[in-house]
């Protein structure tokens, strides 16, 4: 279904309310990136605490009512609620104020925590990945001069960043005060500058530890080398043996799904990613479907000594962390079981392998039509000029699950602010501007569409 478009008198008036609160929301957006919010534990937490004061005050200056700040254990996350009309439906709007670690200070071009504007992008982190969907949201409510026709619940969580610990118990005891017939979550991408989309599925993510010992204390490499292996030389052939000589993960029992069938050139997904010259691309089937709809996997770190500190050796004990992207439906349990058996059977030369599960997240499959969706494609319509695409995302956002299995009648759907150069949770994050603009105006075309 095609909605028909605005009348144009109501659409020019929502993008001239835009084009009006925009020097104000860039401010706002500028002070909460100045405020180092990371949630990760090894940071001060001060800081997530005085963001989430910001974003209240913030949301009571657009004139939310009830905002407060809730904590069910684990970061602060902030609500206001904002009645509409008699009759009208309830709309939750999610963002996040927490934000990745900064990394090393010599990888930005400028500080990671001062916002700085280069080519009509703004830089630091945060910028994009979420305080740019909180702002979003009070760009929605702003043109609407706090009146909008619908009523307006915005959820701004604190530790998206880490995991979501405490997301669950939030949203099972703060049930009745968070429920809405439309979610729309603010954390995800558009396919590419001047093409908006909907992310309509998610890979899954499933962390896991694996340990491998071959001796019982630590001996010299060369008095036993040559008959004993050492744990580090085993550890490197077990992770040899998650991937085929293709590049596909060799993993049995791991499930693959349906990609949205979006035209993705080899030459633009290697200068997205900045892969080298001379360094191949991995995997099988359509790049769509490689970075959405199969499995992936990634060893995100390994604990061995350092070059520096290294020493003629043999090492009894070794560790690596491994991240597995898990196709939209995997079961999460089924995914780990796979993987920690692959793991226990490939153990080279007899190695013990001791495999620890130390995160999981559930995927995400939209379905992607009725009314809720008509609305949001034709705000997108409106506020670019051109239509939407649905997309999947192979990162993983673990807490729209958990909004799909407590809200299970509601609408869901997943927008973002971000595009192929944003570099979330890297180095030199960006917001382009010109895009950001147009998503505050779909975001207060939508709450038209839907208050209708």
């Amino acid at each position: 279904m095609t909605l028909a478009a605005l009348p144009a008198d109501r659409l020019a008036a929502l993008r001239a309310a835009v084009d009006r609160e925009m020097p104000g929301l860039r401010r706002d957006l500028e002070s909460l990136v100045r405020i180092p919010s990371v949630s990760a534990a090894a940071f001060d937490q001060a800081h997530v605490e005085a963001s989430a004061q910001a974003v209240a005050e913030l949301l009571r200056g657009a004139g939310m009512q009830d905002v407060e700040i809730l904590r069910e254990g684990g970061a602060p996350a902030v609500v206001g609620h904002l009645p509409g009309p008699e009759g009208a439906p309830t709309v939750l709007l999610y963002a996040h104020h927490d934000v990745q670690p900064p990394g090393e200070d010599d990888d930005w071009t400028t500080p990671a925590f001062e916002p700085t504007e280069r080519g009509g992008r703004l830089y630091g982190r945060g910028a994009a990945d979420d305080k740019a969907g909180v702002t979003a949201h009070l760009a929605a409510l702003r043109a609407h001069d706090g009146r909008p026709p619908v009523g307006v619940t915005i959820f701004v969580e604190g530790e998206e960043e880490s995991g979501s610990p405490s997301l669950g118990q939030i949203l099972r005891r703060h049930r009745d005060k968070l429920a809405a017939d439309v979610l729309v979550l603010a954390d995800s991408n558009n396919w590419k500058v001047g093409v908006p989309a909907l992310t309509t599925s998610l890979r899954g993510n499933i962390k896991v530890d694996v340990e491998v010992r071959t001796l019982d204390h630590a001996v010299h490499s060369g008095m036993f080398g040559g008959a004993v292996l050492d744990a580090v030389t085993a550890l490197t052939r077990l992770l040899s043996l998650l991937h085929d000589d293709k590049g596909d993960v060799a993993v049995p029992g791991l499930s693959q799904a349906q990609a949205a069938d979006l035209d993705l050139t080899e030459d633009e997904l290697r200068t997205d990613a900045g892969v080298l010259e001379g360094v191949q691309l991995v995997g099988t089937g359509s790049l769509t479907a490689r970075l959405w709809a199969k499995p992936a996997l990634t060893v995100i770190g390994i604990d061995v000594p350092t070059t520096a500190k290294s020493s003629n050796t043999l090492l009894p004990s070794a560790r690596a962390r491994i991240s597995l992207r898990t196709a939209p439906g995997q079961d999460p349990q089924e995914a780990y079981e796979a993987l920690a058996d692959h793991l226990r059977a490939s153990a080279p030369w007899g190695a013990h392998v001791e495999v620890t599960l130390t995160e999981t997240g559930a995927g995400f499959q939209a379905q992607a039509d009725g009314p809720a969706y008509d609305a949001a494609r034709a705000a997108f319509a409106d506020a670019w000029g051109t239509q939407p695409v649905d997309m999947g995302v192979g990162g993983s956002i673990p807490f729209i699950a958990e909004f799909a299995e407590i809200f299970p009648e509601a609408a869901i759907l997943v927008t973002g602010v971000e595009d192929p150069d944003t570099r979330a949770h890297g180095a030199d994050e960006s917001l382009h501007l010109g895009e950001f603009a147009k998503v505050c105006l779909a975001e207060a075309v939508l709450l038209e569409r839907l208050g209708g």
